[in-house]
């Protein structure tokens, strides 16, 4: 199901914010020293304030605070209206600031602006609104359950209480505070409405909601009587309401009701989603575009879909922006009697509204303002649109005086060079603009040939000598008055190149010098310059390849430029510049630098076939040195290789070839070429690779190798081998026939395998004769045809499970859990073992059964692990790598009742003599599960020892010889169910004739 447009996005500030401002605050840079005083410049304005009217802090204070010279007085507008100060006791200023005392919301909500003003003019700041913010309390009627069913999706409604300013932060409680619902695939909370959205309803969301609202402008939160969600049991449903949800100012959301949970996905119908500012969150069906621009507008669709059906729904986004600059009026000084332009121009959308104040009043309702120069103050341009409103200001002077040399006099000493140009400077501060004229001593100068007066007022003399030295003076004249300045000029000899730099030709790597020497005139400096095609060379820079040399000396200069190790981008044309105060003279020579060649360009592959293809390229430059050969390579881009010199037709690819066969290359393999040329003066670098190609099918040559195998299950043949390598493929669908037969047997069977990787096959059939030798061969084959066949290799079909049984001849119990079976074994050389199996009659079945494998060499084994008092079945099979052959007959045991408690130590004596201790412990009574007490085990070992010597005794004590060390003595019943478990006595020790006492220790199994 698809939805028509149905949802207009609000406009959405480029700037996420309501209102964009922009002042210029560098006035007095405009105008030099700031002690000559400057207009105001902002450097704080008020801002808009919401003032919660429950507030404890009965003020509102506006910020205003300017740099001005002379310092600003202030004033304040409310809603274009002047305040004035003193008439009300709510309005008082503390600086520029406004305060307003026990504010009222009849009285002081508006717009305010501040005026600054001194004797350059008026500013007016941004307007900045006043406003009551408020949060009620939610109803306190109750409010009523939500029934449904689940599986479906479900409304709670929040309600929000009367409020200023809209922007509320919603979240809702579960149950009790603070325990806030955690967001999920299942529930969204509308920021623009509250509502509680869940998409599949489940018996965990059975509970008491509250809404919580929160209004961040005022720090007030308040929440909702709870609501009660009841689920219903009920089958699934395929679809619940669906709801659509338009969240600005720059997030698109998409909430809808479904069951099951279903997967969100968006587009842009016409266009691309913004790259890296988007994303989307809250399992699809929030979408966040950041950093909105113009080119963000158009059409969205989200879709969402589940196992039952899917649903899409298209909205559209309209961008809109604030004002921005695109033009805007700067401070500025302008003579009296000109003219000029103040323009200002702004982008917006909708189209911002421009227009100007004049120290604070409105001046022409225009983008441009043509101001005549007297009219000196400080103006505004205001650009405005529902988004915004942006301020450009600006401070206009009328500079007005007659002509002064004060700041920038003519230059008192002037040189020349004979034979040279010299222009002398004439600009002298007045307004309105003077008239200029030039005198030499108390001649008076006119244009001529080789004088020229500018009309900036300066002066130029061409072709001087001698005769053109003295005071030259510059008379400057408006309606103010008049000025004059004046500067002596000399004449010297002119520089001139009396040694020019010769041209040069060296091959890369070698050196190159230059020289280039001078006449001047003695009483001046003079430097010289090195530049290659018109790029002043940096010696310190350049320093490993540079090198100059300078030598002066009375009226003459030479310079040398050593040029090592060059390279090819060191060829050009060299000047050399002399260089003095009055003038400069230039001479230049050519380097030719001749190297290897450079890449060669272009490089494609045409006429590809299985092995060859024809590689086809452009001349590259030959750097001055004609090229000799190419030579071309090639690498498989599957495999990574590296670069490899390829096998050409012609053998030798000549220097004035543009393309050539490679031969012997891999069918079905991707490669790519390069090309490399070469002259007399080395190899130069390789071209860009070609494009890839991949050569075409051919059938394959190698077959599989290692051909073996044997052994396996009866009836079987098991094949082994090593597979081709992938590139030996040769082609698509690749894969091997093998063929085999028993030896001597002529007709083939064959069998294909289709997985190239494969390394095994095992070929079953009833009819196989066990242990017979066969052939096997293989082959390979692909999309082509088949391959050769490999040498044959000779293996033998697995042999027959053993066919007899072993005849059990005893089994018997050795103790409760142990037991011995012997057997008469199988005659039949093809048995590599024999496995015992038993278990419990009644108890375990079968399958569950304890086993034992036993060497075809061994005849009998030990069973151990076996529970006491209990009856159990043994039989005993012969195996081979065919598997097991028939069981024997079953033999049925009973072991033996459980081995005993452990004895209890009741007693030690040393005797008179020292010599033996005595140790007793009290008669083991058996338990009914336990077997008869047949007499006692008693091990005496040193500590840290495995044995010792073991002692039997019927009685409940014995006397054991005192020995020198550290001693253990266990002491454990004996019966037919094995021995039992142990009592240990510890320290027994006897050391230079002192006794020392023993302790028992517990028992130990």
């Amino acid at each position: 199901m698809s939805h028509s447009s149905c949802c207009v996005l609000l406009s959405v500030s480029l700037a996420l914010c309501c209102r964009l401002w922009s002042v210029c605050a560098d006035f007095p840079a405009v105008f030099g020293d700031e002690s000559s005083g400057f207009g105001p410049v902002f450097e704080e304005q008020p801002v808009d304030t919401i003032y919660p009217e429950e507030s404890p802090e009965n003020k509102i204070m506006m910020s205003c605070r300017t740099r001005a010279n002379p310092p600003a007085s202030y004033r304040w507008r409310l809603n274009n209206t002047e305040i004035v100060i003193g008439n009300d006791d709510h309005y008082s200023l503390m600086g520029g600031n406004l305060v307003i005392s026990v504010p009222d919301k009849s009285k002081h909500a508006g717009n305010y602006s501040c005026l600054a003003s001194n004797e350059f003019g008026t500013l007016v700041s941004q307007k900045a609104s006043v406003q009551f913010g408020y949060l009620d309390m939610f109803s306190t009627d109750e409010r009523e359950a939500v029934y449904v069913k689940e599986g479906q999706g479900a409304v709670l409604l929040c309600d929000p209480p009367p409020h200023f300013p809209a922007d509320l932060f919603f979240r809702w409680i579960l149950n009790e505070f603070p325990e806030f619902i955690s967001l999920d695939k299942r529930r969204f909370v509308s920021q623009t409405t509250g509502n509680l959205y869940i998409s599949t309803v489940r018996a965990s969301d059975s509970g008491n909601y509250s809404c919580f609202v929160s209004s961040p402008s005022i720090a007030k939160s308040v929440f909702s009587k709870f609501i009660p969600l009841v689920p219903i049991a009920e089958r699934e449903s395929r679809f619940s309401p669906c709801y659509i949800l338009c969240v600005c100012v720059c997030v698109c959301v998409r909430v809808c009701v479904f069951s099951p949970i279903p997967q969100i996905r968006w587009r842009k119908l016409d266009g691309d989603l913004p790259v890296h500012r988007h994303n989307i969150s809250m399992a699809g069906s929030l979408l966040h575009l950041y950093d909105i621009q113009y080119e963000d507008e158009g059409l969205y669709e989200c879709e969402a879909d589940n196992s039952k059906g899917k649903d899409r729904h298209k909205v559209h986004l309209y961008v809109e922006g604030a004002p921005e600059w695109v033009e805007k009026i700067s401070s500025s000084e302008r003579d009296i009697g000109g003219d000029y332009i103040m323009s200002c121009l702004a982008s917006g959308k909708p189209k911002p509204h421009v227009h100007f104040l004049k120290n604070g009043r409105m001046h022409l309702k225009s983008d441009q303002l043509k101001i005549n120069l007297h009219l000196a103050g400080m103006y505004q341009c205001i650009a405005e649109n529902r988004h915004g409103t942006i301020y450009a200001n600006a401070e206009l002077r009328v500079f007005a005086s007659a002509p002064s040399f004060e700041w920038n006099p003519v230059k008192p000493k002037l040189l020349g060079a004979k034979n040279g140009r010299v222009v002398i400077d004439c600009k002298p501060r007045a307004a309105p603009r003077p008239s200029i004229s030039w005198s030499k001593g108390t001649e008076l100068l006119h244009n001529s040939s080789r004088i020229f007066i500018w009309p900036d007022g300066s002066l130029e003399l061409l072709n001087i000598t001698k005769s053109d030295e003295g005071k030259y003076i510059c008379f400057a004249e408006n309606d103010r008055g008049r000025a004059n300045s004046s500067g002596s000029l000399s004449v010297t000899d002119a520089t001139k190149i009396t040694l020019a730099p010769s041209n040069a030709d060296v091959s890369v790597g070698k050196s190159a010098r230059m020289e280039c020497a001078t006449s001047h005139d003695p009483t001046l400096d003079l430097t010289f310059i090195w530049s290659l095609d018109t790029h002043v060379i940096d010696f310190d820079r350049d320093r490993e390849h540079y090198e100059h040399k300078m030598v002066n000396s009375t009226g003459t200069s030479s310079s040398e430029l050593l040029i090592s190790n060059t390279q090819l981008r060191h060829a050009g044309r060299y000047s050399c510049t002399a260089q003095t105060p009055v003038d400069n003279v230039t001479a230049s020579a050519e380097l030719v630098v001749r190297g290897p060649p450079g890449p060669p360009g272009g490089v494609r592959v045409e006429e590809v076939t299985t092995n060859r293809v024809r590689v086809i390229w452009s001349h590259g430059t030959d750097n001055l040195s004609p090229i000799s050969k190419y030579t071309i390579q090639y690498r498989d881009v599957r495999e990574q290789q590296e670069w490899r010199e390829a096998s050409t037709s012609p053998v030798n690819v000549e220097g004035n070839a543009e393309m050539a066969s490679v031969i012997n290359l891999t069918p079905w393999t991707e490669y790519e070429f390069r090309v490399i040329a070469t002259n007399t003066l080395g190899t130069g670098p390789p071209s860009d690779p070609s494009p890839k190609i991949t050569t075409r099918e051919a059938r394959p040559v190698v077959a599989p190798s290692d051909i073996s195998g044997g052994g396996g299950t009866s009836r079987e043949l098991t094949i082994t081998w090593t597979p081709v390598q992938p590139q030996y493929y040769y082609g698509s669908n690749f894969g091997y026939i093998i063929a085999f037969k028993p030896h001597n047997d002529p007709e083939w069977m064959t069998v294909t395998v289709t997985d190239p990787q494969a390394q095994k096959y095992v070929h079953k059939d009833s009819k196989i004769p066990p242990s017979t030798r066969f052939e096997v061969k293989m082959k390979a084959f692909n999309s082509q045809g088949e391959g050769p066949f490999s040498v044959s290799a000779f293996i033998y079909s697995a042999q027959d499970v053993p066919a007899e049984a072993p005849t059990v001849i005893e089994a018997r119990t050795l103790s409760a859990t142990e037991a011995v079976v012997s057997w008469v074994p199988v005659q039949l050389q093809t048995v590599e073992g024999y496995q015992v199996r038993y278990w419990r009659e009644s108890v375990e079945n079968e399958a569950s059964a304890q086993r034992a494998l036993v060497s075809s060499r061994e005849n009998h084994t030990r069973l151990d692990n076996m529970k006491p008092n209990s009856h159990y079945l043994i039989e005993v099979r012969a195996y081979n790598g065919a598997g097991y052959g028939p069981a024997s007959q079953r033999h049925k045991i009973y072991t033996k009742k459980a081995r005993n408690r452990p004895p209890k130590i009741i007693g030690t004596k040393i005797n008179y003599s020292g010599t033996t201790i005595n140790i007793a412990w009290e008669q083991v009574e058996p338990l009914a599960n336990e077997s008869t007490v047949e007499g006692y085990k008693v091990l005496y070992r040193q500590e840290g020892q495995p044995s010792g010597m073991l002692y039997t005794t019927v009685k409940q004590s014995i006397d054991l010889p005192m020995k020198k060390g550290d001693y253990l003595v266990e002491v454990r019943a004996h019966s037919e169910g094995g021995d039992g478990a142990v009592q240990i006595l510890s320290s027994l020790m006897w050391y230079l004739g002192v006794k020392l006492p023993i302790e028992p220790l517990s028992g130990k199994l």
